[in-house]
């Protein structure tokens, strides 16, 4: 059984890649104390251009024994999860909300012999997590209420945007929109209709815009006019359905040589620190209607 998780709670972050360093920070930055723990050889370095209180474990075990809430961020690999979850129940707290950031995996797929399977389900960002709001809260099929309830709690309490999703599938939500927009995208660059760096003004200077303040469905239904999305699909529904979408090469290599051309010689610091603003001023743009 769970209970409400209070701003002020101990958090546990296990795995310090870029997710898990971008929960840090925004878990730190809402006053909650943060114990992380990877076994990286940089991670003091990594951690040390953090701000807030980041504390590291020498282990899981550390990282996890006083933990309110632990947010797994480890690799995308379910034997992986599988054992690092069986280790969490047994060493966090009885009251610990278990969180896993999977991209992909439902924690159905990794808990089925874990016997407290009620305080396991998946919180799924969007990177950065200290910068996007969207948490997609996933229960498993044996994920308790209570747990689905806390986890909405705490993702708000640290001013995250959390939405409950119904059922288990692969890649949840954001992730099989954003695969099936990358699909074509990667299409579109093979065959030769247009460049990365094109590309991306296209979405940037079109459905970014639309999408970061309607959504798809409600950008459809005022694009009907009075009669929404009704109208909309009556009159350019079929037409849309004829659009054959393709397939990207299993050859990726070509693609990949291309957006390394576009933007390569960019220092990465430089393209995360762009963006981060970016998405920031996005953001305290649409808090303002």
């Amino acid at each position: 059984m769970t209970v409400p998780v209070k701003i002020a709670a101990n958090i546990a972050v296990v795995g310090a890649g870029t997710i898990g360093l971008s929960w840090a920070r925004l878990f730190a930055s809402h006053g909650m104390t943060v114990r992380i723990s990877d076994p990286r050889p940089d991670l003091a370095a990594a951690v040390a251009e953090l701000p807030g209180d980041i504390r590291i474990a020498a282990s899981v075990d550390e990282a996890v024994r006083d933990a309110d809430v632990v947010q797994e961020s480890g690799p995308e690999d379910l034997e992986f999860k599988k054992h690092l979850f069986a280790t969490l129940v047994r060493v966090a707290p009885a009251h610990a909300l278990l969180l896993s950031s999977s991209s992909a995996i439902p924690s159905t797929a990794f808990t089925a012999d874990i016997e407290d399977a009620g305080r396991i389900l998946i919180g799924h960002p969007f990177n950065p997590p200290h910068v996007l709001p969207l948490v997609e809260v996933v229960p498993g099929e044996r994920t308790s209420e209570d747990s689905v309830q806390a986890a909405v709690e705490f993702y708000r309490s640290a001013g995250r945007t959390p939405v409950v999703e119904r059922k288990e599938i692969p890649g949840f939500v954001g992730n099989r929109l954003q695969n099936a927009l990358s699909r074509e995208a990667a299409y579109l660059v093979e065959q030769g209709v247009i460049t990365p760096s094109d590309l991306d003004t296209v979405v940037t200077s079109s459905l970014g815009i639309r999408w970061a303040t309607t959504g798809p469905f409600l950008a459809s239904h005022l694009g009907g006019g009075p009669g929404g999305y009704r109208h909309l699909m009556n009159h350019i529904g079929a037409s849309m359905r004829r659009i054959d979408l393709g397939e990207p090469s299993d050859d990726s290599e070509p693609l990949i040589e291309a957006v390394e051309q576009a933007y390569g010689s960019a220092p990465y610091a430089e393209l995360t620190r762009s963006r981060d603003r970016r998405q920031s001023a996005v953001l305290s743009a649409l808090e303002l209607n």
